[in-house]
């Protein structure tokens, strides 16, 4: 335990801070944005931020993942916000954990093994092209100023690297936001800063419990938005989970992860802020610039805090533009370059599930409706592909009036049509055999269809056998086959 505390927590310390300082920095205009998006006081977000990430640094299940208010979920907020006020928003908030913690608890996070890695790479370009499109309403008739500082910034994150011993020692964008700042408070620029983006908090949180009647009605309202808060919420989150995991070369605990956020997002509504979820874009930078540990999300979420209660004056002169180029070179970061290369390469059907995720996403800015449509799809795909992959050969022998057919490969709903059309059942052979042993049938379709073809033959007087099933098929044949129960065809036949 204590070599593990050890290993997550300060094994990294100098890499963890500073990693943790940049995330903070570009936590505040996002935090400000996602709550003017949800409708409430730029506090509510600010504080949510700090909470999550905080919490989340000792109870998630991946280190050096950064989680705080995203504007995935602030968008399933915006009309409960509206008809019903802050309030019910913390309780959703705390129902949010709570469905959260029961999924950990049923571990349900094992679900990612289902998301196939086009769904990934589309949902991880389509957050990308999110990311840049979100910078543009801070370069739209704006001076030239501001496409100067940008241009800048994005200099020093690219260049600063190069530099020898200091380049490799002190992240990128964090030079960017204290040199871009410096700038535009010598010259005296007439740009948009973080102060202008909404007031900043000037105390701490307090606990509180939401001032709502513990009523049946109450949960009748927030059930709804809390049940689609946990499910963004948990996607968003085991998404970033595996990105992280390919960036760092480590694995993460995916049913502690959900857990973590449950407890996470309880503790953001105890004290005033919103739900909350992993950030794939902060997480991303937190990575770029050397955080690995528990730390680093940790020292995130307080200086964070620290900066908007007792550095405000300071924070506020940050420039827009500097934290603009920080989110585009996440965004260029983000994207999966190789995606577009290896198009030509990876099978269309593949394809098809990255790019229809994307249009979705972007389209409808739902991560879950985009990731649901790519599984769906993927799925599909797989059925399709599979159930390709049976057939049935025959071979007659007239010495003993005997058709012998033979299965191969898979027999489930995809196939099952196939699989019938398969048996010539006008030819008078006394007798039929069926032979499974290379063929497995995994559905109640595929027994359905067993039944169909036995019960066809049996219908044009050939004697009908059915051997070499193995197992599983057995089980499950034996289970949900009536072909050889004569009251249920006589029910079945009744029908026709």
């Amino acid at each position: 335990m204590y070599e593990r505390a050890k290993r997550e927590w300060f094994s990294n310390i100098r890499g963890d801070v500073l990693a943790g300082i940049v995330v903070a920095l570009a936590l505040i205009p996002e935090a400000i944005a996602f709550s003017i998006i949800a409708g409430v006081d730029p506090k509510v977000g600010l504080y949510a931020s700090f909470c999550i990430a905080v919490v989340i640094a000792f109870v998630g299940g991946r280190p050096g993942m950064i989680s705080a208010a995203t504007g995935a979920m602030a968008l399933l907020m915006v009309t409960l916000v509206k008809e019903h006020g802050l309030e019910y928003l913390l309780a959703a908030t705390l129902l949010t954990g709570v469905l959260q913690i029961i999924a950990g608890a049923l571990r349900l996070g094992e679900l990612m093994r289902f998301v196939s890695r086009s769904v990934v790479t589309g949902f991880v370009n389509a957050l990308a092209i999110l990311i840049f499109t979100a910078q543009l309403p801070e370069l739209t008739n704006v001076t030239w100023h501001v496409y100067a500082m940008t241009a800048a910034g994005l200099g020093i994150i690219y260049l600063f690297p190069y530099l020898p011993v200091i380049g490799k020692a002190v992240p990128s964008p964090l030079i960017c936001i204290v040199s871009m700042t410096i700038v535009a408070v010598v010259l005296g620029l007439d740009i948009r800063t973080v102060g202008d983006m909404g007031e900043l908090p000037d105390t701490l949180p307090v606990f509180l419990w939401p001032d709502v009647p513990l009523t049946f009605e109450t949960l009748a309202i927030v059930f709804p938005y809390s049940a689609g808060l946990a499910v963004v919420g948990l996607l968003e989150s085991m998404m970033t989970a595996t990105i992280v995991d390919d960036l760092t070369d480590t694995s993460s605990d995916r049913n502690k992860e959900c857990k973590g956020q449950g407890i996470a997002n309880i503790g953001a509504g105890l004290f005033g802020g919103m739900a909350g979820c992993a950030m794939i874009g902060q997480s991303i930078i937190n990575v770029k610039s050397g955080g690995r540990g528990r730390l680093s999300t940790f020292i995130a979420g307080a200086f964070l805090l620290v900066m908007v209660v007792f550095l405000d004056e300071w924070l506020k002169l940050i420039p827009m533009a500097a934290l603009v180029a920080v989110m585009i070179m996440v965004s260029i970061g983000t994207f999966s370059w190789s995606s577009i290369r290896d198009l030509p390469k990876y099978p269309l059907s593949s394809n098809i599930v990255m790019i229809t995720t994307v249009i979705v996403v972007v389209a409808t800015h739902n991560l879950a409706i985009g990731v649901f449509i790519g599984v769906l799809l993927a799925t599909l795909f797989f059925a399709n592909k599979i159930g390709r992959f049976m057939a049935v050969k025959s071979r007659f022998c007239e010495t003993e009036n005997t058709r012998t057919y033979e299965v191969v490969g898979q027999v489930f709903f995809a196939s099952a049509e196939q699989f019938i059309a398969a048996f010539d059942f006008k030819e008078a052979a006394s007798n039929v055999v069926i032979d499974l042993s290379h063929a497995h049938f995994w559905d109640v379709t595929a027994v359905s269809s067993l039944d169909k073809v036995v019960i066809k033959f049996r219908r044009e007087g050939s004697t009908v056998t059915v051997t070499g099933m193995n197992e599983a098929t057995e089980t499950v044949v034996d289970k949900f086959g009536v072909h050889n129960d004569p009251a249920e065809v006589d029910k079945l036949l009744g029908g026709h």
